[in-house]
């Protein structure tokens, strides 16, 4: 069985949540016998790489543009799929490129859609842009074959929704990773950002608004606590806000850059507590990576943050500073320890793939949808 993956930015270690969620959920695949392609995003891949873990990668032009870069890829992709590829299934990541379902059915092709959040609630956009977004929502649930969704209160919130499709709406969450080394010494932090061990506070993602790391460095300012404040990541397209935020750096206030592989898992390990501060998530990768690390963390009271299950004193209201800088004054006085094997079953990526692979290998064969038990 073949299937074509479209409408993230690329794998592998291209940052962002939709590739991150790719780049453990396609190798998966591949090992349960599937045959995997991914149509990338010219700008952020090496186009003379060809294979990742037997996922086949594409690289397709567009031009790097925040409002126009999803759109266009998505619509040469899904030709690029239909008389290149020819899968058995089109794979569609993201409510934005799903905008496209319809043409992608008028080429007669397979299609399941993966929405990974109500990404029409990000700061960033405008109205026009929020209104597409949601036309995009309702394109990939009338018309895609099977919709997964990554958050389980938001899958209730859509069959309700769309309750003509809600047999072929499925909760399917994302996952975290269970492959860090475990013996990995504190030499493996990054040098050149002088960390002690547990003497740090631990972000990661985009510089967006959305993410809400403004937040967090005024709440880190507001605190009385002797850790460092830790942020990993970049932005796609520089702008006011990343440049701004990044004005805020000094000793005690570290703007890491991009990250990876060893480095990110022992930036992750050693860190004292992780925080997410996020106005808008699907589910948040970055925070399940830094709980199977076996940090503690301290996320906003969103929706899909409040998925997770995790204790009372783990969650704060959305942009509440104050909150925010008195749980990081007090961090060693809240209760924040979970149950960890219970929650490695919960975002089980090797559950997650075998999901995946039975919603899409069943519409194939032209079988019935048979989804995970939902919200």
């Amino acid at each position: 069985m073949k299937l074509c993956a479209v409408g993230l930015r690329g794998i592998p270690d291209v940052m962002g949540g939709i590739e991150s969620h790719c780049q453990q959920l396609y190798p998966r695949l591949v090992k349960s016998g599937m045959e995997v392609t991914v149509i990338c995003r010219s700008p952020y891949v090496d186009s003379s790489v060809k294979e990742y873990k037997g996922v086949q990668l594409r690289s397709v032009w567009t031009m790097k543009s925040k409002f126009v870069e999803t759109f266009l890829h998505t619509f040469l992709s899904i030709f690029y799929a239909r008389f290149v590829v020819k899968p058995d299934v089109l794979h569609i990541h993201g409510i934005g490129p799903a905008l496209f379902t319809p043409l992608a059915k008028l080429l007669g092709m397979q299609v399941m859609v993966t929405h990974h959040g109500a990404d029409y609630d990000r700061q960033k956009w405008n109205q026009f842009a929020k209104n597409v977004l949601k036309f995009g929502e309702t394109m990939a649930l009338k018309f895609s074959d099977r919709a997964i969704v990554v958050g389980r209160s938001l899958t209730g919130a859509l069959k309700n929704k769309f309750s003509r499709k809600s047999n072929g709406i499925m909760f399917v969450p994302n996952g975290a990773k269970t492959d860090m080394d475990t013996n990995m010494g504190a030499d493996a932090l990054p040098a050149d950002l002088k960390l002690e061990p547990g003497k740090y506070v631990l972000t990661v993602g985009r510089l967006v608004p959305e993410k809400g790391f403004h937040d967090l460095v005024e709440a880190y300012k507001k605190a009385d606590t002797d850790l460092k404040l830790v942020i990993v990541g970049g932005a796609d397209h520089e702008d006011e806000y990343s440049m701004s935020l990044k004005k805020q750096a000094g000793e005690n206030i570290i703007f890491a850059g991009r990250r990876q592989g060893d480095e990110l898992n022992a930036l992750y390990k050693f860190a004292r507590v992780f925080v997410l501060p996020s106005y808008h998530e699907g589910l948040p990768i970055v925070a399940l990576e830094a709980i199977a690390a076996g940090t503690e963390v301290i996320i906003s009271d969103i929706t899909p943050n409040a998925d997770i299950g995790l204790p009372e004193d783990a969650y704060f209201r959305v942009g509440d500073t104050d909150q925010l800088a008195y749980k990081l004054t007090h961090v060693n006085e809240l209760a924040l320890a979970i149950n960890k094997e219970a929650f490695l079953n919960t975002f089980n990526w090797d559950s997650i793939s075998n999901d995946t692979f039975v919603i899409a290998n069943n519409l194939a064969m032209g079988l019935p949808a048979q989804p995970r038990t939902a919200a």
